[in-house]
């Protein structure tokens, strides 16, 4: 059997207020917002006592989601926000984006950073990673008209 397809990407985060305004202004919509807990959900993440409010946000393509997860119970029991890009098992989302520039100016505002530049791939893409809310490794593409 094969995957039919992907439904989400999860970030776990401490502010989800900032996190779900961060990714508003980069586009995404906010399907949903929930607390999670129970013995389905303790025998799904093998968790006990889990308790969590995530927040469900889509693509404007409708084809993608994430999942931004506040952890009340347990505690967090390790911190990735500041691994860097090479790191073993750490997750970045990438968005294709219709300007970067502008991208990158809008999302400042909620505490954006550029980890490095922004570079061109051949006459393809330009891409960059930014570090999002709580340091979040996320990269952004923009697709380039040929010719470019």
């Amino acid at each position: 059997m094969t995957v039919k397809r992907m439904d989400n990407v999860g970030i776990v985060v401490e502010d989800i207020d900032a996190a779900i305004a961060f990714f508003a202004e980069l586009g995404l919509e906010l399907e949903g917002r929930a607390p999670i807990e129970g013995d389905w959900a303790d025998g799904v993440t093998g968790l006990r006592g889990m308790r969590v409010e995530i927040a469900m946000m889509r693509t404007p393509d409708g084809h993608s989601r994430l999942e931004i997860s506040r952890f009340l119970a347990p505690s967090v029991a390790a911190d990735h926000r500041r691994a860097p890009v090479n790191a073993l098992g750490y997750l970045r989302v990438m968005f294709t984006v219709e300007d970067i520039d502008d991208t990158l100016t809008r999302l400042a505002k909620h505490g954006a950073e550029l980890v490095g530049k922004v570079a061109q791939y051949e006459n393809a893409y330009r891409l960059c990673y930014i570090r999002g809310p709580e340091g979040i490794l996320i990269g952004l593409a923009q697709e380039l008209e040929r010719g470019t």
